[in-house]
């Protein structure tokens, strides 16, 4: 629902619904009716404003798949393999700042 990724894009980008409405030039009870889904058919004019205020793709809010499409093809397979095989968000983490430290120690040692 394109009311709910507004949302969830306004609430990520810290912005309050007045913020936003003032921003992308908008009626703020507009806004909020398409939040809510009271209004769920906004026109593409509307879409573009906010996604111009919010710094985000139409895709974004459209279809919200905006961010996966800017992943090459082989990243996005490497991140849905480590899904499938249950790593967690944590120990990638983890596994990053291990690479990190391992690639700063061979610059330290000149290896």
């Amino acid at each position: 629902m394109i009311g709910n990724r507004i949302h969830l894009l306004r609430k990520e980008k810290g912005f309050t619904l007045t913020e936003l409405a003032e921003q992308a030039q908008v009626a703020k009870s507009y806004l909020s009716n398409v939040e809510r889904g009271v209004q769920s058919n906004p026109s593409i004019q509307f879409v573009e404003k906010i996604a111009a205020a919010l710094q985000v793709p139409l895709d974004a809010i459209l279809t919200g798949t905006a961010a996966e499409e800017e992943l090459d093809p082989e990243w996005q397979e490497l991140v849905h393999e480590a899904m499938a095989s249950g790593i967690s968000k944590e120990q990638f983490r983890e596994f990053l700042a291990f690479n990190k430290w391992r690639l700063d120690q061979t610059k330290e040692t000149g290896d």
